[in-house]
C-alpha cells in the first residue's frame, strides 16, 4: 500500500483525505491517505516517521501535502530537488518521497487558486487590480501562478512590509514578463485610494478567526474577494465580502485543483476535480 498524508498545525479540519480518496476511486487507484499533526518545530521529525512507520508495516511512502505553518521547512527539507514553482515561491505544498530515498518538492497552490478565479468564479485575472493579502508560504506559493495570469497590477501586502518587499523582490523577473506592476505595502497603507477587482486573503487569519486584516474600501465596484480558508474558518471573511458589495469566494476549489495537481505528482493519472468538488461543496454545505 502506498502511503500520503496531509502536515501541518492544525490538521483535523483538513478535507484532503477525503478528496485524495475519492480520486482514488474516480482513477482506480489504491492509496491509504491520513492527517498528521506536526509540533512546533517538528516537520522534519514528522516526515522521517511518517516514512520509517510507512516501511515498518510493509507500505511505502508516497508522499505528502503540507499546509500551515510547514511550507517553508518542506522547501528546506527538498534542498535543490525543487520544481520551477517551488523554487520560485521558496515554499512547498507538496512533498513526493521517490524509491532512491530522494525528495521532491512542488507547489501546486497557485495552479489551483488561478484555475479556481477563472474557471469557476469566472473572472479574468488579465488586466485586473489584484490585491494578495499576507506574506507567508501561502501567499508566496500562490504569487508566481497569479503573475502568470497578467494582471495589470498586483499589490502584496503584510502586516510587516519587508516581508512582502522580499516576495516582490523574488518576483520581479516574473512580473516584467508578465508586463504587470508588482508592488509591496503595509497593511496599514492600504485603503488611502486604491480599490482592487480582486482581493486573495493568504493569512491564517480566517484559521484563527480573527478579523478581515484589510478595511472595506479596498474593494472596487463588483469585486471578487477570495478566502484561501474554506468551511467555517471562512464564513467571517465571505459575510464581510457580501456586506460590503462584493463576491466572495472560500478556498475550497483551490483546495481540491491543488490536490488534483499532486494527485498527477504522484500517481501519473490525472484526476478530474470537477465532480470531487460539486460533491465536496455540497458536504461542506450540508455541515455548515
Amino acid at each position: 500500500m502506498d502511503r500520503y498524508c496531509v502536515m501541518g498545525n492544525p490538521v483535523a479540519h483538513s478535507r484532503s483525505p477525503w478528496i485524495h480518496a475519492r480520486f482514488a476511486e474516480l482513477t482506480g487507484q489504491t492509496l491509504d491517505y491520513g492527517r498528521r499533526l506536526v509540533a512546533p518545530g517538528g516537520f522534519v521529525q514528522a516526515v522521517a516517521d511518517f516514512r520509517r512507520e510507512a516501511q515498518a508495516a510493509g507500505d511505502r511512502a508516497g508522499g505528502c501535502n503540507v499546509t500551515v505553518p510547514c511550507k517553508f521547512d518542506a522547501a528546506a527539507l527538498a534542498g535543490d530537488c525543487l520544481s520551477d514553482r517551488a523554487r520560485l515561491a521558496g515554499a512547498v505544498n507538496t512533498l513526493r518521497f521517490d524509491t532512491d530515498g530522494g525528495v521532491f518538492g512542488d507547489n501546486t497552490d497557485g495552479a489551483g487558486l488561478v484555475t479556481d478565479i477563472q474557471d469557476h468564479a469566472g473572472r479574468s485575472l488579465a488586466g485586473a487590480r489584484v490585491l494578495l493579502i499576507g506574506a507567508g508560504g501561502a501567499a508566496a506559493g500562490v504569487l508566481g501562478p497569479l503573475l502568470d495570469a497578467r494582471p495589470a497590477r498586483l499589490v502584496v501586502a503584510n502586516r510587516t512590509a519587508a516581508k512582502a518587499e522580499v516576495l516582490v523582490t523574488q518576483h520581479a523577473a516574473v512580473a516584467a514578463r508578465a508586463g504587470c506592476d508588482l508592488a509591496a505595502q503595509g497593511l496599514d497603507a492600504l485603503g488611502r485610494g486604491e480599490r482592487f477587482d480582486i482581493v486573495v486573503n493568504g493569512t491564517a487569519t480566517s484559521l484563527a478567526g480573527a478579523g478581515v486584516p484589510v478595511p472595506a474600501r479596498v474593494l472596487a465596484e463588483g469585486a471578487l474577494a477570495v478566502d484561501m480558508m474554506y468551511g467555517p474558518a471562512a464564513a467571517g471573511f465571505l459575510a464581510w465580502a457580501r456586506a460590503h458589495g462584493a463576491t466572495g469566494c472560500d478556498g475550497l476549489g483551490m483546495l481540491v485543483g491543488q490536490a488534483a495537481e499532486s494527485f498527477a505528482l504522484w500517481r501519473g493519472v490525472r484526476p478530474d476535480a470537477a465532480p470531487v468538488l460539486a460533491e465536496l461543496r455540497a458536504l461542506v454545505d450540508a455541515a455548515a
